[in-house]
């Protein structure tokens, strides 16, 4: 009997307008199509919706999402995310404390205590293909989250009646966004992935 190959760990920019997955959708832009060889079995941890940019992480490890998304230890994830308009001290204090989401039907959720704070666009931000004018009203919101409902941020500025024009995950825990440009792919060490991650009971 053969022994198993080792697994893979991947980081990718997922840019704008690309569906997180391989297949299923051939009239889109999907992971397939980004200029790396990935091997049989390569799947993401958690996704992004089409319209979202940043940090996906993928991996041929089948555990990988159930340890980081229903393990006891919530995981912190961070969103660079610019709006329409200014952000009102009343709208931020209510992002940090919950609003009410749709979920399906008359179903609404309350999110979770947060970390949300107005920036300044960073001066190396790369660009997304389709760029929100710098001249008309927004702001720049950097947005700590625990948890992960469908389409949660769009949803959550939605509740305070923001507009989302950009939406990008620069961080899970300690693995980084960092200097990846759009479409490209790094591929990290099975020790410093999970020791990044705080998962300390993978193996």
């Amino acid at each position: 009997m053969s022994e198993a190959l080792p697994h893979r760990y991947f980081l990718v920019n997922k840019p704008f307008n690309m569906l997180s997955q391989f297949t299923g959708a051939e009239a889109m832009h999907m992971l397939g199509n980004l200029n790396f060889n990935f091997p049989e079995g390569t799947h993401c941890i958690g996704r992004l919706d089409n319209k979202s940019e940043g940090l996906l992480l993928l991996t041929t490890n089948k555990k990988v999402t159930k340890l980081l998304f229903q393990g006891d230890i919530p995981h912190e994830r961070k969103y660079l995310v610019q709006v329409y308009k200014q952000v009102s001290p009343e709208s931020l204090e209510a992002l940090r404390t919950g609003v009410l989401i749709p979920l399906t039907g008359d179903l609404y959720y309350k999110t979770t205590p947060c970390q949300v704070d107005i920036v300044e666009k960073p001066a190396n931000l790369f660009q997304s293909g389709w760029e929100y004018p710098d001249d008309r009203p927004h702001t720049w919101l950097l947005i700590s989250l625990t948890e992960g409902k469908f389409r949660q941020i769009r949803k959550m500025m939605k509740a305070i009646h923001h507009h989302c024009q950009r939406l990008i995950r620069v961080s899970i825990e300690e693995i980084t966004l960092g200097d990846l440009q759009p479409g490209e792919v790094r591929e990290m060490e099975e020790n410093e992935f999970f020791r990044k991650l705080r998962i300390t009971n993978w193996q």
